[in-house]
């Protein structure tokens, strides 16, 4: 064969050829074309390789051709099916067969359909046996074709043949030489002409009748062959029938939802349609379903047109609704999307989703069912009409609960709730499933309302009620100002006491509203305000108060108030100078009167915790108007005696105070809630199981918020920074510490010493002489008031100051303030040096020996992970800017006062944006509380001459040595 000469004239063709192996198949050809313009014999195949030679005959078509239609060369397809190589002889006489091209064909007429839409005009040819690609012309008939099948049954046999219409008339195409070039969809090759179908028809169905006018099924054979074979082809196709009946039917759809439960495996549903009494699956793409029918010797195939545009908006329907289908062969099952899906909800997330979408698919039709014979669910939407009533000392709750079209009493729920049962099971003896969210809602609520028949809540489950009444779940009534309980700031504006020396702060008035509004609704509160805010000046001026009122109407009460022994001094301090009228007995000290009788003589008892432990026999035989914990955590074991102590004590309100109600972990709250609202928070394993657990260890974000719901009306806390605009710039505090046993025992061992040598000196007259002996005396004492390890590296014992001292800054640090701690002391700061190291505590320090200050006072102010600076009062004195810090605590007072002011001042400066705190630390009936005394009396001296510890010394006369060291 010659080569084609693309210099001359030539032409490309497409050419229908019968492949031995493969059936028919399309092959690009260029041909040369002689001089009058016909096909020479001269001829070759096109391939992409070879294309680009005759591009000036080629267009963009001609080129996606023969890119195609090489695709389904031979050697294309046996090296797509076979990966060794092999010469095509070889491969059809050995390796192919008919499973093989059952395989193949489908892929090669799929390319074959696609050619012939590309082809369109083009010259398109019949191939001769011996390969020429122009042997016939041929055309592609202008519109497709339609075919009729027709039936013609009788008593014996039934004769069965297609007839073909073309552009309206009959077209003979039986006995015609036709042939079938494709099989599916059927294209048929008559006459020069290729003609395509309306319908997919297959080739197969019409190919018997190339060369035959009908098929014919014996009647006995007739049954079958119209079930297997009729029934469908009426589906796709145009049937005419003789000797049986088909009626095409219209019906109503109906959308049907079908439960399908499994324990093992949890649920699924299943779509399918329902016309008249006919139920097809949901996903199939068949617009028309027969069903057949056989009455006597008649046959009738219902022909049930159906509407897959109107059953596609239903699936889109449910798929708007969150559901995701899982296609398996006979039909399509849905499940809740993932993202619909709760973990711990899976087994029921398809009822969940069901009974929650109900009502709305009820309204757009879908009807619902479930599988006979296994458990049987309620399907409906689920609610709670809930609402509570304030009464008296009770809110009552009354609620209903609606599982579809049943209605229950809600209390029958509590154990399903409490204890997360899903299963409900009613009286009918459906199962009614309990949205997983209930859990969440209603726990709180049933875990602490009481009653068998009605539930009742305490008064003081206000917060649970807050909760719903600020959420859709129910409908709450209740007393307006009880409803202000939550938020404090509306509350009532009560009166000052008149015998109050002092201005309350507006927070402070508020608090001192709140401690009000609480008594007037008998709940007991805890006053957590930040350190340093006041809390004792408040708690103060309610007492004061409460004097005032019963004075008025001719009563008595008494109160009680339990605090750390080291604070003992303070309240007494603080009384005098703000509610100087009350009548304090400190019930205190190893000689204490036990005679509980006296009590009543005066307002406020002071006491410990220590001795409310030791007394408990004798301390709850009274009746107290108000018990007050200051630092309640101090009760926040519940195992400790101290708890169980204060438990026992009967009064008519109770308050606690502290700082830090929640010191290590969520369970401090338990019992110091307890002991304020018994039952606030349950039993103390119920709040460990429902809250500590959750909150702690599973970061459980809804529980905490429940949590806060229910103690936040009896909490009153504020932040420094919140109310920093009512602050002064600085405020100071004292801190009067107790010495522990051992230190009260050297103190005086070393008091009486020195007091012996030094009142003989006073007495002779060499006293003047002596000023160097009283110095170091007074300093002695001093660093034992601070702790006895300073002068006796051997002693053992504990510090009172170093105890308070710990114990408040373990506080302040716990809330991210930056703290300067100053002593007088080097030894002093050592000591607690070694203790911070030893807890593995940053801080900073400086002393008089320190070489890089201005890097240390740098490291400290932009450091966020150092919150502490120990300081020596010699060197940190002067030159220091630490603006960072808003805390300074003073370890020792100093003799002179312009001292301690320098110190103050290293935070108190300009670039200070916070609110400066200052805590003074003196321990109690030691030479410190004296100095301090005498400080003050020598006020006018100390401002102008004191400097330095030898000009204060000079200053103190006979009779103040006597009476530093009585």
């Amino acid at each position: 064969m010659l080569r084609v000469n693309s210099e001359k004239p030539c032409k490309i063709v497409y050419s229908i050829c019968k492949h031995d192996y493969l059936g028919f198949l399309i092959e690009p050809h260029v041909v040369q074309l002689n001089s009058d313009e016909g096909f020479s014999l001269t001829y070759q195949r096109l391939f992409c390789t070879t294309a680009q030679e005759f591009s000036s005959i080629l267009d963009e078509e001609d080129f996606k051709l023969i890119k195609l239609l090489e695709e389904i060369e031979q050697g294309h397809i046996i090296k797509r099916f076979y990966k060794k190589a092999i010469r095509p002889v070889e491969y059809f006489r050995t390796i192919f067969d008919d499973k093989t091209y059952e395989v193949i064909r489908p892929k090669i007429e799929k390319k074959i359909i696609e050619a012939l839409r590309l082809i369109g005009d083009k010259d398109l040819y019949l191939m001769s046996k011996e390969g020429w690609p122009v042997e016939r012309k041929l055309s592609i008939a202008s519109e497709p074709s339609s075919v009729l099948f027709h039936f013609r049954r009788n008593i014996t046999e039934t004769r069965y043949f297609p007839t073909i219409k073309f552009q309206g008339q009959r077209i003979e195409f039986m006995f015609k030489e036709a042939q079938i070039i494709c099989n599916q969809p059927a294209w048929l090759l008559l006459e020069d002409v290729l003609y395509y179908f309306e319908e997919d028809v297959e080739g197969k169905k019409l190919q018997p009748f190339l060369n035959k006018r009908f098929i014919s099924i014996p009647q006995s054979s007739e049954k079958t062959y119209f079930e297997k074979f009729v029934a469908p082809l009426i589906e796709k196709h145009a049937v005419y029938a003789e000797g049986f009946e088909i009626r095409t039917e219209k019906f109503e759809a109906i959308p049907v939802l079908k439960l399908l439960h499994s324990d093992s495996e949890g649920s699924q549903l299943q779509l399918y349609f329902k016309y008249g009494n006919y139920i097809f699956p949901s996903g199939s793409d068949r617009k028309v379903t027969v069903r057949m029918e056989k009455q006597g010797n008649d046959y009738i195939f219902h022909r049930i047109k159906r509407s897959l545009s109107w059953e596609k908006d239903k699936i889109n329907t449910l798929r708007g609704l969150g559901l995701s289908s899982e296609g398996t062969i006979f039909s399509h099952v849905y499940k809740p999307s993932q993202q619909e899906l709760d973990s711990e909800d899976s087994p029921f997330s398809v009822i969940n989703w069901l009974n929650e979408h109900h009502d709305e698919l009820e309204s757009l039709g879908f009807s619902f069912e479930q599988t006979e014979g296994s458990k049987q669910y309620v399907i409906g939407r689920s609610k709670i009409d809930l609402e509570i009533r304030e009464n008296n000392d009770w809110f009552d709750i009354h609620a209903v609960v609606y599982f579809g079209p049943y209605q229950i009493p809600f209390i029958d729920l509590k154990n399903h709730i409490l204890n997360k049962i899903r299963e409900f099971k009613l009286p009918s003896g459906e199962i009614a499933i309990i949205p997983e969210q209930w859990f969440a809602q209603y726990s709180n609520l049933l875990q602490f309302s009481e009653g068998n028949k009605e539930l009742k809540l305490k008064k003081h489950h206000i917060g649970i009620v807050n909760d719903f009444s600020n959420s859709e779940l129910a409908t709450v009534t209740m007393d307006r100002k009880l409803q202000r309980l939550a938020d404090f700031e509306e509350i009532e504006d009560m009166e000052i006491p008149k015998e109050f020396s002092g201005i309350l702060r507006p927070y402070q008035k508020a608090g001192y509203n709140w401690f009000h509004f609480l008594r007037k609704y008998n709940f007991g509160g805890c006053l957590a305000d930040d350190m340093g805010l006041g809390k004792t000046v408040q708690t103060l001026a309610l007492l004061q108060k409460i004097k005032e009122e019963n004075h008025e109407s001719g009563l008595h009460t008494t109160s009680l108030l339990i605090m750390p022994t080291s604070l003992v001094y303070n309240w007494l301090n603080e009384a005098k100078k703000f509610a100087p009228k009350l009548k304090i007995h400190a019930h205190t000290g190893t000689f204490r009167n036990k005679e509980i009788e006296k009590f009543s003589n005066y307002d406020v008892i002071i006491t410990t915790y220590g001795i409310s432990r030791v007394d408990i026999e004798l301390l709850k035989t009274f009746f107290y108007e108000y018990i007050i914990l200051d630092e309640s955590q101090n009760i926040k074991n519940p195992a400790s005696k101290s708890f169980k102590a204060v438990k026992t004590l009967k009064s008519q309100y109770k308050l606690i105070l502290s700082g830090t109600p929640v010191e290590n972990t969520v369970n401090d709250l338990w019992t110091q809630m307890s002991f304020i609202n018994p039952g606030l928070l349950g039993s103390q394993s119920l709040f460990y199981s429902e809250f500590v657990i959750p909150i702690e260890k599973k970061k459980d974000e809804e529980k905490a918020n429940k949590l806060q719901a229910l103690i936040k009306p009896f909490v009153l806390r504020r932040t420094k920074t919140q109310v920093a605009t009512e602050l002064p710039p600085k405020t100071e505090n004292l801190f009067y510490c107790q010495m522990s046993e051992e230190q009260k025992e050297y103190y005086e061992e070393i008091k009486s010493e020195y007091r012996n040598e030094l009142l003989l000196n006073l007495e002779d007259g060499a006293f003047k002489k002596s000023q160097i002996q009283v110095l170091q005396g007074l300093t002695k004492l001093r660093q034992i008031a601070n702790h006895p390890l300073m002068i006796n590296e051997d002693y053992e014992g504990d510090s009172g100051k170093f105890e308070n001292v710990i114990h408040t800054l373990e506080n302040v640090l716990s809330r991210g303030h930056k703290v300067l701690v100053f002593s007088q002391f080097v030894k002093h700061l050592d000591i607690y040096r070694k203790y911070f190291d030893a807890e593995n505590t940053p801080y900073a320090y400086l002393d008089g020996s320190t070489t890089q200050r201005g890097d240390v006072v740098k490291e400290f102010q932009t450091n966020s992970e150092i919150k502490l600076f120990l300081i020596s009062i010699k060197a940190g004195g002067v030159g220091l800017n630490l603006t960072e810090a808003d805390y300074v605590f003073i370890l020792d007072p100093w003799w002179n006062p312009a001292v301690e002011q320098q110190a103050i001042d290293r935070t108190h400066r300009i670039g200070q944006t916070k609110n400066v705190f200052i805590y003074k630390f003196i321990t109690k009936d030691s030479v410190e509380e004296k100095i301090l005394a005498l400080q003050n009396r020598k006020r006018k001296v100390a401002e102008s001459l004191i400097t330095t510890e030898e000009s204060f010394v000079k200053s103190l006369s006979a009779k103040d040595i006597e009476d530093i060291l009585s």
